[in-house]
C-alpha cells in the first residue's frame, strides 16, 4: 500500500497534547517501515479557545475531521508534492476517507490501517 509512495502525515491534536510530535514521529517510522517516504506533516491543534476544554478532542468537522481551511491547505500540499497517500494519526470513518480522498485526490488512510511491522 505504501511501498514507494510519497506520504503526507496529518494529525488533529488537542492543544493540551504535548506528545503530538512524538505521535507523528512514531507514525513516520511506521510509514517508513512499510516502504513509504514521508514528504510532509500537517498538524491542526484544537485549542481551548474554540469552545472550552471539553471540546478539544472533538473533530472540527464530521466530514473531514480537520477544519475546512486546513483541509484545503492539505489538498494544496498534496497536489504540489504529488503525494500518493495521506496518513492520519487519528482514526477516520469511511465517510471521512471518501470525502478527504475526493478532496485530496489521493488515498487517505489512518495509521490504524497499517499492520504492525516487526523491526
Amino acid at each position: 500500500m505504501l511501498a514507494g509512495a510519497d506520504v503526507l502525515l496529518v494529525g488533529l491534536f488537542s492543544a493540551k497534547d504535548r506528545e503530538f510530535g512524538a505521535k507523528l514521529d512514531r507514525l513516520a517510522a511506521s510509514v517508513t517501515a512499510h516502504g513509504g517516504r514521508v514528504v510532509g506533516r500537517h498538524v491542526q491543534r484544537r485549542g481551548v479557545s474554540h469552545g472550552g476544554a471539553a471540546r478539544t478532542t472533538e473533530p472540527f468537522s464530521r466530514r473531514t475531521l480537520v477544519s475546512p481551511g486546513k483541509a484545503r491547505e492539505i489538498a494544496q500540499a498534496v497536489r504540489v508534492a504529488d503525494v500518493g497517500v495521506a496518513v492520519f494519526v487519528n482514526p477516520l470513518t469511511e465517510h471521512q476517507r471518501t470525502v478527504l480522498g475526493d478532496m485530496f485526490r489521493c488515498l487517505v488512510i489512518s495509521g490504524e490501517d497499517l499492520p504492525t511491522v516487526d523491526r
